[in-house]
This record gives C-alpha cells, sequence and structure tokens, in this order.
C-alpha cells in the first residue's frame, strides 16, 4: 500500500506575530519582514517536492503558499484554519496576565476553551478531518506528495495528538516558513489515527534527497 507524504508548513510572519498577539480568526496579511524571510528561506533551503498545495483560509497562509509554491495549485482547506482565541483574540499575554478567564484557560488542559472560543480537543477533531479528507483526494487522485500551509497551533498540535514518535506540544516549535515532513500509511491511520514524523522541513541541499 502507498504512503502519502505531506509537509506541514507554517506560515510566515505578520505586524500580529511581531507583538504576540493571540490571532486566530483575525486575517492579518504577511509583513514586509515575513516575505523577506520568506523569499530567503526559499532561496538557501530546499523545500520539499509537493503535487498539490493546501491552506488555510487566512492571508497569512496563502501568500506564504504562493511564495514557497509557486506555480502550483493552491486548494483552501478549512480545517486547518487556526484554533479561535474568542475573547482573547488580538491580545497578549502580558495583557490577559490578570484576566481569571485567560489563567484558567492556560491551565485548563485539552477541552478548556477562551471565552467564546475553541478547545485543543475540537482543533485535534477538526484537523484530523481535515487530514483524513486530504488523504481521500490524494488517494482518488492519485497524488503521492502534498504541503499544507498552516498556523504553528495546528501543526503543533497535530503532531502531538496523531504523530509518531509521540511529542509533548511544548517540544514542538516551528518557526515561520518551516514545519514537519510527515508520512501517512492509510492501514496505520485507519486503524490507529497516527501518521510517521519523518523530521523538518525546510532542508539544506545536502539533505534534500532524503526526501
Amino acid at each position: 500500500m502507498k504512503n502519502y507524504h505531506i509537509s506541514l508548513i507554517r506560515h510566515g510572519r505578520t505586524d500580529a506575530n511581531d507583538r504576540g498577539q493571540y490571532i486566530g480568526t483575525t486575517d492579518f496579511p504577511l509583513n514586509d519582514r515575513g516575505r523577506a524571510e520568506l523569499y530567503d528561506k526559499f532561496d538557501r533551503f530546499v523545500y520539499p517536492r509537493t503535487e498539490l498545495v493546501y491552506s488555510s483560509p487566512m492571508q497569512r497562509c496563502t501568500e506564504t503558499a504562493e511564495i514557497l509554491f509557486p506555480n502550483k495549485e493552491i486548494r483552501i482547506a478549512e480545517d486547518f484554519r487556526e484554533l479561535h482565541f474568542g475573547k482573547f483574540e488580538g491580545k497578549t499575554a502580558d495583557e490577559l496576565i490578570h484576566d481569571e478567564a485567560y489563567l484558567a484557560w492556560i491551565k485548563g488542559g485539552m477541552d478548556a476553551k477562551p471565552p467564546e472560543g475553541e478547545s485543543v480537543s475540537e482543533l485535534c477533531i477538526r484537523t484530523f478531518q481535515g487530514l483524513h479528507r486530504i488523504l481521500l483526494e490524494m488517494m482518488e487522485e492519485d497524488l503521492q506528495y502534498a504541503a499544507i500551509i498552516t498556523h504553528a497551533g495546528v501543526i503543533a498540535n497535530a503532531i502531538a495528538c496523531f504523530g509518531l514518535p509521540k511529542l509533548d506540544t511544548k517540544q514542538i516549535r516551528t518557526e515561520p516558513g518551516e514545519g514537519f515532513e510527515i508520512q501517512i500509511n492509510p492501514q496505520m491511520w485507519q486503524q490507529a489515527q497516527a501518521f510517521e514524523i519523518l523530521g523538518i522541513t525546510p532542508f539544506l541541499p545536502e539533505e534534500s534527497e532524503t526526501f
């Protein structure tokens, strides 16, 4: 049975990222620094081969997809939008540090959610649904390589929830324009809801033949 390779890549930098704001539903574009960083990484590193690119609907993701994978078809994947931060949207941790609802959320585990927002458990469910839809499309269209341009929180929780070997979300950090290579075996996915973590992306030119 065929294995399917997917690159999970974080979008480039925005003004909100530079300010340390929680942004899930706010549609920030890349800033000048973010675009420059992506073009620099595109020149210096090797991004994985892909036959099709999926993107969160947020502008910061679609712009990243266009820079890193020019001339590739981009399909919008709603399931890969960032966590909905509810009333914490647009705020920084420093602004919220004395907010009891915020403290309860960050200490509350997978099922805790911001007021009017979304829990990590809900994020993992829709990420699973999104990966399942993409896997089915790849199988139906006889594609073996795809990329998903998404958000740091989505990547961290997808890796923590479904990745093997098991990693804690606190160990998973993705810089703008970077991410993880995963491999999905349909049988393992169906039986265990798990995929294999192959490594990080992009890679140095001399490492590119590994993938």
